[in-house]
């Protein structure tokens, strides 16, 4: 487990003993930290949005009722909330009242959760936080270009006929922004 990630299990552990003390702001930081994980496995379970979102909401109510219960010696907290959102989903199926769209309530016990774990997507969302606020501090030449080089797609070519520009200035625009993209992250490590 990386660094990022033992912090970001350590401050869920954190939370859940907050929330079981009666915290109420402890539920809030919980919510941020698993609801995309959470709602991903309520939807795969359940296959429709609507229950998904549901069940979820049935997840935080019943957590802030039962945080108590929660042992960190036993599971980690993402486990724990992630079997209570399995549970939460299949009591769902059970009861009958699911739309179309949901696995048989048979299959749901041996559904594969392939989501990243929580502390993975804190890591992500900090990482990319990070990538968008150094890319902002670059020249707008440089800063444009590696946009649409990296996430839109295009090639150095279809950038320098794009800005006017030689195909070399648009590689050394893209360098350059590229080197202080760098050292701009490497400063935030």
């Amino acid at each position: 487990m990386t660094d990022d990630a033992h912090k970001a299990r350590e401050r869920l552990k954190a939370d859940m003993a907050r929330l079981a003390a009666g915290d109420r702001s402890a539920l809030e930081d919980i919510y941020r930290a698993t609801r995309v994980k959470l709602f991903g496995i309520c939807l795969r379970i359940l296959g429709d949005r609507k229950e998904a979102e549901d069940a979820l909401q049935d997840v935080y109510v019943n957590l802030w009722q039962r945080a108590d219960r929660y042992d960190a010696e036993r599971a980690s907290p993402i486990s724990w909330l992630a079997t209570f959102a399995r549970n939460r989903a299949v009591d769902r199926l059970r009861r009958g009242k699911v739309r179309g769209g949901a696995v048989p309530i048979e299959h749901a016990a041996a559904l594969a959760d392939e989501a990243p774990l929580a502390e993975e997507l804190l890591i992500d969302a900090e990482r990319s936080t990070r990538i968008h606020h150094c890319i902002e501090t670059l020249e707008d030449n440089q800063r444009e270009n590696i946009k649409g080089a990296f996430f839109g797609g295009s090639t150095y070519a279809e950038l320098a006929n794009a800005a006017g520009v030689p195909l070399g200035t648009m590689k050394s625009w893209i360098r350059r922004g590229l080197l202080k993209l760098k050292t701009c992250l490497e400063a935030g490590e």
